[in-house]
């Protein structure tokens, strides 16, 4: 292993990002022949290079699926996912191939491939011991493919290059086979070309599969070990989990018990996850299956959880398991107060979907009761507010994105107080400093674009670390930059600087001083605490005079103005006015003297007065997502 991978270790600079979810599943030499059919592998690569379509291919191969279930990204269950021709989830699925005269089983798991769905990557590849890895033979490798690469290199998996997409015009497979092989230090034979469209290399690689992928090890004699690598909501069956039996058996009626939570239940059914579930007796140590228990509360499974006997329990749980660390916070409220119960409800059956969700109750004096969610980027942030509504008809209004900061005060130097929303940062005349968080971002992009991309990384406060030519055509840069300036637009701008062609990724790397100020919006003389942002001091009087002008666009008129003001402490840096609706109180006025007219005006200034000091400014949704639309 060391050998074969040591080009991949020994480069620099590679946006090497640390698992989330890293298992050490335990080695037995004891290995039954039933084990030695099994095979458990995943796919990876980067995101639209052809994963989901590889996936069904292999599914129509063996058989997996009849003509009438057949449809293109058939494991893409979610309406959300076909619609943006994305991965969100990891989907499970079982399959049966004849190679040699026996029959095996293979347990494929089909992983995200953007970078804010890695948390899902690093389960899926923690229940596996093979990998497939795929390159657009148009594209060649792009930064998430090296980090999902390296998700898969620390689990110890066993890769399987594969070159994509060769029946296209723009291929380059040579080229790029050539790239793959500089990466991985493997032989030019073991990348097996293929066309997931046109079913080309289908059969080298289900055979690559059972001769490299390593079977599953464990004692099936040992007390009953599996590990939880997913989970779902079932509104009539209640909790579904997916696992991985590493040691022992799990029998249908057998007394369980999870070990993180310590509570005991009963296996109702469990089975194993063909394209529909297929209930079984018995699933023993290598194989992949789903659990029903009748849980109801979302909160009792924990992903990464072990299964064990409750009568006999296993002393070692499986270890590795870490809490997903949020990158991005924001508050989502419900539109309707009351809601608020449902809205919580909601959450929590979704969190039980997608692990990597974490949130906490909060209040806004400008939208009442509502939850700060942690997530893992803004596309994951986008993707939740969207199932919100469609999976359970909740409608919420989401605020302004930030990230996590650490506020240190003159009082007390050494203790970090944790800043997820700006109204929590302290009064600015008792902090002595605060930090933001830093990652190393690593993108690949054409030579032609490298000028772009620099200034664009420069603008956001980013410190170049490393460039290196993997090709004389595709450069890699490496910056230091400042989390809060990527949550935004960035990913979006960087597709416009480099015409598409460059691709993203990243990695925490700690925190960094850094001279912030809380800019804070008025709407009528009152803050709006939801509006507020923390931002850097050298850019918060462009931020705050470009958040006033959006807000004048999308707040509608009122019978009286509207001052927009954007504040740091009692200093205000911008303002614009919403001007009022004017009423022509002098249309009844056929001549006559003016003071008639004069009285009338006077009498309408003093209304609007009054209505302005008892009016209530409505903000529609689009204004607290103002800020991500600055730069259009």
């Amino acid at each position: 292993m060391e050998s074969k991978y040591c080009n991949l270790i020994k480069k620099e600079g590679l946006g090497v990002k640390r698992p989330i979810f890293a298992v050490d599943l335990k080695r037995f030499t004891t290995c039954p022949f039933d084990m030695e059919m099994i095979r458990n592998f995943c796919i990876i690569a980067h995101i639209d290079h052809g994963k989901s379509t590889l996936a069904d291919r292999l599914l129509d191969f063996t058989g997996s699926v009849t003509e009438r279930e057949k449809q293109d990204q058939l494991l893409d269950n979610m309406d959300l996912e076909r619609e943006r021709g994305i991965t969100i989830k990891s989907h499970a699925i079982q399959m049966e191939y004849v190679y040699g005269g026996e029959t095996y089983v293979l347990n494929l798991i089909d992983t995200p491939g953007h970078v804010d769905f890695s948390y899902e990557v690093s389960r899926s590849i923690a229940a596996c011991e093979g990998a497939l890895l795929v390159v657009d033979a148009a594209q060649s490798i792009q930064a998430q493919t090296i980090s999902n690469l390296y998700l898969a290199l620390e689990n110890d998996l066993e890769i399987i290059p594969v070159l994509n997409k060769v029946d296209l015009p723009s291929a380059n497979p040579e080229e790029v086979t050539d790239d793959i092989v500089d990466l991985l230090g493997c032989d030019p034979e073991e990348v097996i070309p293929a066309s997931a469209k046109t079913g080309v290399g289908i059969e080298d690689i289900l055979n690559a599969i059972i001769e490299r992928v390593p079977a599953p090890e464990g004692d099936p004699d040992e007390p009953l070990q599996a590990l939880v690598f997913d989970s779902v909501y079932n509104p009539f069956r209640g909790v579904e989990t997916y696992f991985r039996v590493v040691n022992g058996e799990i029998k249908k009626g057998q007394k369980i018990k999870f070990v993180a939570t310590g509570k005991d239940y009963f296996a109702d059914e469990i089975g194993t996850l063909k394209l529909n579930q297929i209930p079984k007796n018995k699933i023993s140590s290598g194989d992949v299956g789903y659990l029903i228990t009748g849980i109801k509360d979302a909160r009792e499974v924990k992903v990464g959880d072990t299964i064990t006997d409750a009568n006999t329990p296993t002393q070692n749980a499986i270890e590795g398991f870490e809490d997903v660390k949020p990158m991005v916070f924001a508050g989502i409220y419900p539109v309707d107060t009351e809601d608020f119960e449902e809205l919580r409800s909601s959450m929590e059956k979704l969190q039980l979907n997608d692990a990597s969700l974490v949130f906490t109750p909060e209040s806004s004096a400008a939208l009442g009761f509502g939850f700060r969610c942690g997530f893992l980027g803004m596309l994951h942030m986008e993707i939740i507010q969207e199932r919100l509504e469609r999976e359970f008809n909740m409608t919420v209004i989401t605020t302004v994105p930030n990230v996590s900061y650490h506020a240190y005060t003159t009082k007390d130097r050494e203790t970090a107080l944790i800043v997820n929303n700006p109204s929590d940062l302290p009064d600015p005349s008792t902090v002595d400093r605060v930090e933001e968080p830093y990652i190393k971002a690593t993108i690949i992009t054409k030579a032609d674009f490298v000028g772009n991309v620099m200034s664009l990384c420069i603008e956001k406060r980013g410190q170049i670390t490393n460039q290196t030519y993997l090709t004389t055509e595709r450069v890699e840069l490496t910056f230091d930059m400042p989390l809060a300036e990527i949550v935004f637009d960035f990913y979006d701008r960087l597709k416009t600087v480099s015409k598409g062609y460059a691709s993203f990724d990243y990695a925490p790397i700690g925190m960094r001083t850094s001279k912030l100020v809380r800019v804070d919006i008025l709407l009528n003389s009152q803050p709006v605490d939801a509006l507020s942002a923390l931002v850097h001091f050298d850019n918060a009087q462009t931020i705050g005079k470009k958040m006033c002008e959006k807000l004048k666009e999308l707040i509608p008129r009122q019978q009286f103005d509207i001052p927009i003001q954007a504040a740091i402490g009692s200093k205000i840096i911008s303002r614009e006015t919403i001007k009022a609706l004017r009423k022509d109180v002098t249309a009844k006025c056929y001549g006559g003297d003016i003071s008639r007219k004069r009285k009338l005006l006077e009498k309408q200034k003093k209304g609007k007065k009054r209505m302005r000091q008892v009016g209530n400014v409505e903000i529609p949704q689009q204004a607290f997502m103002a800020v991500l639309k600055l730069n259009d």
